[in-house]
């Protein structure tokens, strides 16, 4: 099984690696400390992974979001120092286990047995379809932002809908945009500055360097920071007076 580690510990990547190499059924392919390269390399690597080892959080986002741009993820074991994911780790089909730090030889071949159950054979000659690509933004023909309501993204040559009205956040994330809705995420090869030329002015502000915000969606602002959902948003200074003369003050 070709296996590849996220992690952005360094210690606890070096003990995964090592208890791996004892296994013969198991060969390291790539490790990482964060996901987006891994996306990158799952999209570029024929071969992918056939099981993933994976920390729940992360600088750039969680493990959980990592798992919702793969379409037809293989499996995971998760690793976290974390118990209280547990739970949320039952909504997903492709994790097969759910190891607590610090990582014992004894339950991580534990966690492998049940990985290489979990495993379904590719019948002779079968072709393995390959890890989703990180998804790229779709353009909206001839129609004006201030009316659109949606627009698409391109997974795996579908064409998935986004309601506009249903975004939160947009991240920008080196030659990615993270865009957060209310169901679910979604890592687009893109830029800010394109996404922005499609989100309609009446609702969407740019109010970092590297982000976009719904002010609908806005629950709380305190000195240069909104809250959105779960997350923090950063203001700059540049940005402030914009924000402060969209809200609906008393």
């Amino acid at each position: 099984m070709n296996c590849i580690i996220i992690d952005d510990e360094a210690m606890a990547r070096a003990i995964i690696t090592q208890m791996i190499s004892k296994d013969p059924d198991l060969k390291l392919a790539q490790e990482f400390s964060n996901a987006i390269p891994a996306i990158k390399f799952l999209n570029q690597d024929s071969a992918g992974a056939d099981l993933i080892f994976l920390d729940i959080h992360m600088p750039d986002f969680t493990g959980f979001d990592f798992i919702q741009t793969i379409k037809n993820p293989p499996a995971v074991i998760l690793i976290t120092s974390d118990k209280n994911f547990a739970t949320d780790a039952f909504e997903y089909d492709c994790i097969v286990d759910y190891i607590v730090k610090p990582i014992t030889e004894d339950r991580f071949l534990k966690a492998v047995r049940k990985a290489k159950a979990h495993r379904v054979p590719e019948p002779a000659g079968a072709y393995a379809a390959p890890v989703a690509a990180p998804v790229a933004a779709a353009p909206l023909q001839d129609q004006p932002k201030d009316t659109a309501t949606e627009f698409y993204v391109n997974i795996d040559r579908r064409l998935i809908k986004i309601d506009i009205a249903s975004v939160n956040v947009v991240e920008a994330k080196g030659d990615y945009i993270h865009i957060k809705t209310e169901q679910k995420n979604y890592i687009v090869h893109s830029t800010l500055k394109k996404i922005e030329e499609k989100l309609p002015d009446s609702l969407f502000l740019k109010v970092h360097r590297t982000y976009i915000i719904n002010t609908k969606k806005i629950i709380d602002i305190e000195d240069n920071s909104v809250l959105i959902g779960k997350d923090v948003i950063p203001v700059s200074r540049a940005n402030r007076p914009e924000l402060i003369k969209r809200l609906n003050m008393l």
